[in-house]
């Protein structure tokens, strides 16, 4: 038997293949169907197999000659005497989907917590079922020969004997009376037991019979049977929920690429991931080159870090097939509405975007949404029925004091027309039905309506079509988000006026004067280090405006983006109120395109306007709103550079004073208020491009620039939910790089079709191993202490103020024992890759090799530590608890890899964003040996006795066991907010104080505390442990 289903067609297109079969799992038979097979019937088959539109996401085509997958949008041109036959099958699978008593099984997202979903129905678990039992019978998939795996086959055959009796409504000894019990195992296994001797054979038969006889009374229904069978599948042959592609790297090796719905995009070696689908920002698919085979096509891949993987596939339909699995797991579980690629995009869901209409949500979803809105009137949202494949569902909010919920329903007909339920006019589009009822009233059971605002799909949107993979739940954001402190509360770093001199004018605002100058900082050894800077000055007049002035310096402080400019600090002397930033040589872009308005080309244009792009990207991910995107806030760092191939490089300035408290309106602002909402930066970014894009005239120069037209359209929607995700902005502008737009703009000024172009950072993406010292342009002193300190630096190779800030970590005195320790932690942190860990970049030399400095990436927020204590009004348990539970996982991942921290505090804790934290600070770190649990420290020397348990007090002994005593510490720090009354070290009794200072928590908080302080380690529990845990009182809290 051979299964499988369903994927997003046009009903009109006809599949000319030799057969297509499915496997009905309502009549478990199999189904053949033939020649000029038309996709409407597709559809009624789905519905007769039980197989709801909720559940299509899943499945795939794929071809049985060469098992190749095709994209969702695929035309079959195949001719009448083609012997191909394809499988509609399920493609995508998250294991342990069926596991509710783990906390980390993957199911379907929920309005509220305890409204979660199962991945799959019970249809579509038979259908699975069906599917890999075919794969596992007839050797699709290898299956490792040895005893344990043959065991593991002679049980699930157990299984699917019991599974037929039931069905057949026998005995299960009469089924094994009347089939060989080989008929129920692989080909290969069979194959094997044949060549045992006959003594052997009967054995195996004895006990096979006996266990068939001992479960023949068992009560598990059909259902369980086949879901064990295929937990058992899951657990022998993990192979048949991965695919693996060859393919050739940048240095012309063959690689190979693993993909899994639960690890996303792994390399083979070792199985290290390279990321996870949430990352992938946008993929593109291009010829590899013009000498090169016509069938080899490069997949160029861009994730959200700015890292960007090349590999070249030997064939169109596999580099479609390898774009198409990421992009189908991406909307599964990131975003339901958006795809990666156009070239692989399903028709269906283009369809929908166009007409902003949900997938087929449920109604617990819909009228949340609605709520959530507002419940005004004229609300409305367009969905999917998540029962039909062919008919929509119109939800609308009718009642003033009474409110309640309406729904009309729209027909699709086989013609490809629509029809509103009750009316007889029919449309070509669902965009076009719209149009039209939104002129007109509609009345239905007693209630007009009249249709003006449709609530649209939204990135942020946690629906039963998106699959979470743990049950951490919804983040939890930090209330009020950064965007309201008061002025004690803000962080950033404080300069002293006497270490400034203010130089020449650069201009003046509205509000501040600016000034270029130099800021002076002492080093190590007395040093005294200079820096070019921009001092912005704000107007005595203004000092009202001071705490909007102060916001945006915080705000900028604390981020870390190559395209956002970087804020030294503030100083505050007298009545004067300044903001010291990088300088920028080139100035702000509107006055640089006055004075090269001749000169810049489309390809200026487009990579300045990605590159902003991208920044507010990273803005809208960490939910943060700039407010005042307009040219003369974008700074050009780097001018085009056409001979060595440089491009223009730009960074976004900070809002200054803020829209929300200006006297008027600003040109850039939203049309609806003054009111800033993430939609709001899409109308403030769009007058931008068309600064870029737009002739003096203000029409765009046609028809070749219909595409980008259309783009700077979109993000100036009126309807706010109606603009597209910056994530969205970066995919279309990139493709606008294709091989079919080329052939429409003139040849000098097209980009070089070379690896990664478009992306200044591209040729740089692959990190040095080890930097050069005199790239490191020293920025300012992050922290000292007693053997080192960090700094925060710019990697410059181009010495124009374009490279990537990064901490340093360097020694202060290099002994050759100091030296030996440092080395050994930088083999360590680069040995380590989990995203709660901070991340190694490389190491750094000094001329003679005899000073070493460790390169890592810089978190602006700095130590959980002073996080915690800045921002103690902002945080509820949720939160801490979301910390808790991101330290475990990373103290697990340490753990599994036989490494004692040592060292385990909320100072050695860096912040990289309101939802993630990462373990730092590895100079105590010990690698257990192979033959025991513990490490004797011989020579401890300064330790933070404060946060060890007894044992490594008393004999120097550290494990696994000693850093969760270090945690159990870690969660008194994060519930008592790091306050330093309360801290370890001022504590002196600090089992006295417990009660005290934690009698608001929960009692299971408070035993997971007790349970890693314990005085056996044997009893404390490990971090695997921890993490359910933690996780069970978050749901708890959360519920």
């Amino acid at each position: 038997k051979t299964e499988s289903e369903p994927m997003e067609l046009k009903s009109e297109v006809l599949v000319h293949v030799k057969s297509v079969q499915m496997y009905n799992s309502t009549t478990n038979s199999m189904v053949t169907l033939t020649h000029n097979l038309k996709l409407s019937w597709l559809k009624e088959f789905f519905l007769v197999a039980g197989i709801a539109p909720v559940y299509c996401s899943l499945f795939s085509l794929m071809r049985e000659s060469d098992r190749t997958w095709f994209p969702p949008n695929h035309i079959f041109k195949v001719h009448q005497s083609a012997n191909e036959i394809l499988h509609f099958r399920i493609r995508f699978y998250f294991p342990g989907w069926y596991n509710s008593g783990n906390s980390f099984y993957a199911h379907r997202c929920g309005v509220s917590k305890g409204m979660e979903t199962p991945v799959m129905d019970d249809c579509v678990m038979v259908y699975q079922f069906f599917q890999w039992r075919s794969d596992f019978l007839t050797g699709w998939v290898q299956i490792p020969i040895n005893h344990e795996a043959q065991e593991e086959c002679l049980g699930m055959a157990v299984l699917d004997m019991m599974r037929l009796a039931k069905e057949s409504g026998q005995s299960p000894v009469d089924i094994y009376n009347f089939n060989s019990y080989k008929s129920f195992l692989p080909r290969s296994m069979r194959n094997r037991i044949q060549e045992y001797n006959i003594l052997t054979r009967k054995r195996i038969r004895y006990r096979f019979r006996r266990f068939i006889q001992q479960f023949s009374e068992c009560k598990a229904t059909v259902c369980n049977l086949k879901l064990k069978y295929l937990m058992s599948l899951e657990m022998l042959l993990p192979s048949l929920y991965s695919e693996r592609f060859q393919v050739t790297d940048l240095s012309a090796r063959e690689v190979t690429i693993v993909v899994k719905g639960d690890k996303g995009i792994q390399w083979s070696t070792g199985l290290q991931i390279y990321c996870d689908f949430q990352a992938v920002i946008d993929i593109s698919i291009k010829q590899a080159n013009k000498e090169g085979s016509v069938e080899s096509r490069i997949v160029t891949l861009t994730t959200q870090d700015n890292k960007v993987l090349e590999l070249e596939f030997h064939s169109l339909s596999e580099a479609l097939s390898f774009v198409s699995l990421v992009d189908g797991y991406y909307r599964l579980v990131s975003d339901a509405h958006h795809y990666l690629c156009k070239e692989v995009a399903p028709p269906r869901l283009l369809e929908c975007i166009q007409s902003y209409c949900h997938g087929p949500v449920s109604m617990e979803f819909t009228i949340g949404k609605l709520r959530h809105s507002g419940n005004h009137q004229g609300l409305y949202i367009l969905r999917c029925s998540p029962r039909d494949y062919d008919k929509y569902f119109m939800s609308f909010v009718v009642g003033v004091t009474m409110v309640d919920y309406k729904h009309c329903q729209i027909v699709r007909t086989e013609s490809g027309e629509y029809i509103l339920s009750g009316a007889k006019r029919r449309f070509g589009s669902l965009k076009e039905l719209l149009n039209c009822y939104q002129k007109e009233a509609l009345r239905t059971e007693g209630y007009t309506f009249q249709l003006t605002k449709c609530c649209a799909p939204s990135p942020k949107d946690k629906s039963n079509l998106l699959v979470s993979r743990n049950n951490q739940g919804a983040d939890v954001p930090l209330s009020p988000s950064l965007h309201k402190h008061n002025i004690s509360q803000m962080v950033f770093h404080k300069i002293r006026k006497e270490d400034l001199v203010i130089s020449e004018s650069l201009g003046q605002g509205t509000f501040t004067k600016i000034f270029c100058g130099v800021r002076k900082e002492l080093r190590d050894y007395g040093e005294v280090h200079q820096i070019d800077v921009v001092i912005k000055i704000l107007d005595k007049a203004q000092r009202n405006y001071s705490e909007s002035f102060y916001e945006a310096a915080s705000m900028m402080s604390q981020l870390s983006h190559m395209h956002l400019l970087l804020i030294y600090g503030v100083c505050v002397c007298g009545d004067e109120n300044m903001m010291v930033q990088e300088y920028s040589k080139f100035g702000s872009l509107d006055t640089y395109l006055k004075k090269n308005k001749g000169c810049i080309n489309i390809t200026w244009k487009l990579e300045v306007a990605k590159q902003l792009a991208w920044a507010m990207h990273y803005l809208e991910d960490k939910n943060l709103i700039h407010g005042n995107v307009c040219a003369k806030n974008v700074l050009l760092i780097r001018e085009e550079d056409r001979k060595t191939g440089s491009l223009p490089f730009i960074k976004l300035s900070d809002p200054g004073i803020s829209i929300t408290v200006l006297p008027k309106e600003v040109p850039w602002t939203a049309p609806r208020s003054l009111k800033l909402t993430h939609r709001s930066s899409f109308s403030l970014f769009s007058p931008l491009q068309k600064n870029l894009f737009y002739e003096d005239r203000h029409q765009l120069p046609a028809p070749k620039w219909t595409e980008l037209a259309n783009l700077i359209n979109s993000c100036m929607d009126y309807e706010p939910s109606h603009r597209p995700s910056f994530r969205a902005v970066i995919r279309d502008l990139n493709s606008l790089f294709t091989p079919d737009y080329e052939l429409l703009v003139e040849s000098d000024m097209v980009p070089n079709r070379t690896r990664g172009f478009g992306f200044p950072w591209a040729s740089e993406s692959q990190e040095p191993a080890q930097f050069e010292e005199r790239h490191l342009i020293f920025l300012k002193q992050l922290g000292k202490g007693n053997f080192g300190s960090v700094e925060m630096c710019r990697y410059d190779p181009l010495q124009d103020s374009t490279g990537e800030v990064v901490a340093v970590k360097k020694l202060q005195h290099s002994t050759a024992e100091h030296l030996r320790d440092f080395e050994r932690e930088i083999e360590i942190l680069k040995s380590l890759q989990h995203e709660n860990i901070v991340k190694y970049k490389g190491v750094c030399y000094s001329a003679g090799r005899r000073n070493l400095r460790l390169i890592m990436e810089y978190l602006p927020y700095g130590s959980l530590r002073d996080y915690l204590i800045k921002n103690k009004d902002h945080f509820d348990s949720l939160k801490l608890l979301h910390y808790a539970s991101q330290i475990c996982k990373g103290m697990d991942y340490l753990a599994n890899k036989r490494y004692i921290h040592r060292d385990l505090a909320t100072r050695n804790i860096l912040v990289e964003s309101e939802m993630r934290v990462k373990i730092g600070d590895f100079g105590l770190t010990k690698v257990l040996p192979q033959d025991k649990e513990y490490y004797t420290v011989k020579e401890p020397g300064e330790s933070p006795i404060f946060w060890y348990a007894p044992e490594s007090l008393t004999e120097s002994k550290f494990s696994v066991a000693s850093d969760v005593w270090s945690f159990g510490v870690v969660l008194y720090e994060l519930f008592t907010y790091s306050d330093k009354n309360c801290s370890p070290p001022a504590v002196l009794h600090l089992f006295i104080n417990l009660f005290y200072n934690l009698f608001f928590l929960s009692c299971f908080l408070f035993n997971i505390m007790t349970e890693c302080w314990s005085s056996d380690p044997k009893l404390r529990p490990t971090f695997k442990t921890l993490i359910h845990s933690v996780e069970t009182v978050r749901g708890s809290k959360d519920g």
